[in-house]
C-alpha cells in the first residue's frame, strides 16, 4: 500500500531539508511525498528538489500566500492513495514511520487516525523536556497499549488537554477528504479536525511505538502566536463553538468541559510571566483576558 505524505511549508528551510531526508530514509519505500511551497523567499528551493531525482517526490509553488490553513486545504486536493500523513515541515520521521502506519491500518479497521509515539526535540535536535511535554503527558492516554478512541469519549480526551502531536497523526483519506479543515482555524485547526472526526464516529488510534520526532521551537508559529496571546483568541472561539455543537449532539459532558478549558486557560497563565519580562504589554493583556474568560 502506498501512503501519501501532504507537506505544506513555509520556514526554515535547513530544517525543511530535514523533514524531507527523513521520509526518503523510510524502510518502506511505498509512499508519494507531495510537497506545496506557500511562496517562501528563497529561490534555490526549486533546485534543490530537482536534485533528489526522485520520482515519488512533487514539488509545487504557489504564485500566491495562502497561509497555513489556505496551504493544508490545497494539499488535500493531492491525495490519490487511502492513508494519508500531513506532516510538519521542521518535524523528522523515523525510519519506521511508513511500515508503522500501513501495519497500524490492517491492524485496526475501525480507526481512522493514527497517533504513533512521539520523541520531543528542540530546534538544535536535543531531546525537548518542556512544561508542555508533560502536560501533555499528563492528559495522554495512562495505558500505554495500543487503543481506539472514539466518539464523546474522544472528543472529551482531546478538549481536555490536546496530547495529540498533529504532523505526526495519519488519516484514512476517506476521513480526512470528507470532512477536511474547517476554515478559520490556522492554529487549532487539528483539533477541530479530530472533533469532526469524533462526532462523525470515527475512531482513533493511539500506539504507543515511536515513529516520530516532533520539533518544539520558540520560532514555531504556534509559539509566537501564544506569547503574543493571540493564539488563545482563536482557542475561545473555537471551544464555544465545539461547546454548543457538542450540547446539540447531546454529549453534555464534552460540552462542559470545552466550554471550561481549563487546560488552555493554565497554559495561557504559564506564559504571562514571560510575556511581562519581554515587555509585550498586548500579550500580557491578550492572555490575562483568556485566562478569565
Amino acid at each position: 500500500m502506498t501512503v501519501d505524505i501532504l507537506f505544506p511549508f513555509y520556514g526554515d528551510v535547513a530544517m525543511m531539508k530535514e523533514a524531507v531526508r527523513s521520509v526518503l530514509r523510510q524502510t518502506n519505500p511505498n509512499w508519494r511525498l507531495i510537497v506545496v511551497d506557500d511562496g517562501y523567499p528563497d529561490e534555490s528551493i526549486p533546485g534543490w528538489f530537482d536534485s533528489l531525482k526522485d520520482s515519488r517526490v512533487t514539488y509545487m509553488r504557489n504564485e500566491t500566500n495562502l497561509g497555513a490553513n489556505g496551504n493544508y486545504r490545497k494539499c488535500l486536493t493531492f491525495v490519490e492513495n487511502p492513508l494519508v500523513q500531513v506532516m510538519g515541515a521542521d518535524d523528522v520521521m523515523l525510519p519506521n514511520y511508513v511500515d508503522w502506519l500501513v501495519g497500524a491500518g490492517a491492524r485496526h479497521p475501525d480507526a481512522t487516525i493514527f497517533q504513533p509515539g512521539v520523541f520531543v526535540i528542540d530546534e538544535h535536535g536535543a531531546p525537548s523536556h518542556t512544561l508542555v511535554e508533560r502536560i501533555k503527558g499528563f492528559y495522554m492516554p495512562s495505558k500505554k497499549v495500543p487503543q481506539v478512541l472514539r466518539g464523546e469519549t474522544l472528543a472529551i480526551s482531546i478538549l481536555r488537554g490536546d496530547w495529540l502531536y498533529f504532523p505526526s497523526l495519519a488519516w484514512r483519506a476517506e476521513t480526512i477528504l470528507g470532512i477536511g479543515f474547517r476554515e478559520g482555524y490556522d492554529v487549532v485547526q487539528d483539533m477541530a479536525l479530530v472533533c469532526d472526526v469524533a462526532m462523525k464516529g470515527g475512531g482513533l488510534l493511539y500506539d504507543p511505538i515511536a515513529a516520530f520526532l516532533y520539533r518544539r521551537h520558540s520560532g514555531s508559529d504556534s509559539s509566537w502566536r501564544a506569547l503574543e496571546g493571540t493564539r488563545f483568541d482563536e482557542e475561545r472561539r473555537f471551544f464555544l463553538q465545539m461547546a454548543a455543537e457538542m450540547d446539540r449532539l447531546g454529549w453534555k459532558r464534552a460540552a462542559r468541559v470545552a466550554r471550561l478549558h481549563v487546560s488552555s486557560r493554565l497554559h495561557a497563565g504559564s506564559l504571562l510571566p514571560k510575556a511581562a519580562l519581554t515587555g509585550n504589554w498586548a500579550g500580557v493583556k491578550n492572555l490575562g483576558r483568556h485566562v478569565v474568560a
